[in-house]
């Protein structure tokens, strides 16, 4: 298996990482301290995030495809 590491401070090559990073601060400022948030919270936010309709999922949404693979 091939392993890229990208290089110091070129955020085009981490396109998805950046992409995160970007809808992660629409709910946390940069630097934020997120132990001052409760699990609960932080939980409700990942599965947000996690259940958005992706381009590369023909814009379904990731438990959508999982439930279409499995039927």
């Amino acid at each position: 298996m091939d392993v890229f590491f990208c290089d110091p401070h070129c955020p085009w090559q981490r396109g998805t990482n950046e992409n995160t990073n970007g809808l992660l601060r629409q709910y946390f400022p940069k630097a934020t301290d997120l132990s001052q948030y409760p699990e609960d919270y932080l939980d409700a936010v990942a599965e947000e995030l996690n259940d958005r309709p992706r381009k590369t999922l023909e814009y379904d949404k990731p438990s959508e495809r999982i439930l279409k693979l499995l039927a």
